[in-house]
């Protein structure tokens, strides 16, 4: 099963979303914060990992480290009061590196980065199809300068 076909639910994205903060956290203290036993975890962790949702574990490193990734920002219209299931299925994404709530004609600004356009694409694929998004525009970063 690849991660085009692995379906993620409120705990899977609790787990990646742990993870993404800290994935040197104990199988034991992520089942503390997610409130389900360590089987559980390690259950859930195995899948991800076997399903390629969770393709390795790394080191996160300041924006100028990284200067050949692809990255960009993805404004999201959300459907009526579905922000929170929508901020929480966008945290379980691989590709999203953080989110910012905001007013006007856009919701949810999604900052995405991707290690080549293939990637990149299946991404944002996979964040069209998550239930309550009504529209999307993405923008690539092609460079950064200093203020």
């Amino acid at each position: 099963m690849d991660d085009d076909q692995i379906r993620l639910d409120d705990t899977d994205r609790q787990l990646i979303g742990l993870l993404r903060d800290n994935a040197r956290l104990s199988v034991s203290a992520l089942a503390g914060k997610l409130r389900v036993s360590r089987g559980t975890v390690q259950n859930r962790l195995a899948r991800l990992e076997h399903s390629g949702v969770i393709a390795g574990y790394t080191v996160r490193l300041r924006q100028s480290a990284q200067p050949n990734r692809i990255r960009a920002w993805m404004t999201i219209v959300v459907e009526g009061s579905c922000a929170p299931d929508v901020i929480r299925a966008l945290r379980g994404e691989p590709a999203v590196t953080a989110l910012h709530s905001t007013n006007g004609r856009w919701d949810v600004v999604a900052e995405i980065s991707a290690d080549n356009l293939e990637a990149f694409d299946r991404a944002l694929g996979r964040i069209r199809l998550i239930k309550g998004i009504v529209n999307t525009e993405t923008h690539i970063l092609l460079s950064t300068h200093k203020v």
